[in-house]
């Protein structure tokens, strides 16, 4: 399991190592400063691909960061430690899977609201993608130009590298999970144009 007091000792000393303010390490990784801020508290857990920016702007390997024993062969992340975001217009998301260095994938667990538009996430880097299970409800998927409607049971893999979207437009709750992978931009320009 990933010690997230160990991790934020790490992330705080480099940065002092480095001379950097929380405000400068968090424009350069291109993270908000509360997330930053909890991270070396060791109060949050962060997604690899928050961990991943971090380590860029800090300009140490992620590995180096994150490094775990050698005599752990599993990454547990407990379900205390999994952060729930509530989003405007009553949806919310749970990032399930665990933080694995080097690893750029996410498995997330989304509950949209009757009649919820979760709008558009911008195409990520070439390569990413995403698997999709809609565990209850009625879900409308979005990739471009092109929608798709997924009921309860039904499944979908599209490669992310186009704008997407997901909506409710059932009478009942929407319930599905995200399982993916995603691709870092090459240039700190392409990532901003790319996060959602």
């Amino acid at each position: 399991m990933l010690d997230l007091l160990a991790l934020g000792r790490r992330v705080q000393g480099l940065r002092h190592d480095r001379g950097l303010t929380l405000q400068q390490l968090a424009n350069t990784a291109d993270v908000s400063v509360s997330m930053l801020s909890s991270v070396e508290r060791g109060q949050k857990a962060p997604t690899i691909t928050v961990l991943a920016r971090i380590a860029e702007g800090l300009r140490v390997p992620l590995p180096e960061l994150v490094a775990q024993s050698a005599d752990s062969r599993a990454i547990v992340r407990r379900a205390a430690d999994q952060d729930t975001v509530h989003e405007p217009g009553g949806w919310h998301r749970t990032v399930l899977s665990p933080v694995v260095p080097g690893v750029n994938f996410e498995w997330i667990r989304t509950t949209l609201p009757p009649g919820c538009d979760a709008s558009a996430f911008p195409a990520y880097a070439p390569g990413s993608h995403e698997f999709i299970a809609v565990e209850s409800g009625t879900l409308r998927l979005t990739l471009g130009d092109e929608a798709l409607v997924l009921d309860a049971g039904d499944s979908a893999y599209f490669a992310a590298d186009v704008t997407h979207g997901y909506a409710n437009p059932g009478p009942e709750p929407c319930t599905y999970h995200v399982a993916a992978l995603i691709m870092r931009p090459r240039s700190p320009q392409q990532r901003n144009r790319q996060s959602p």
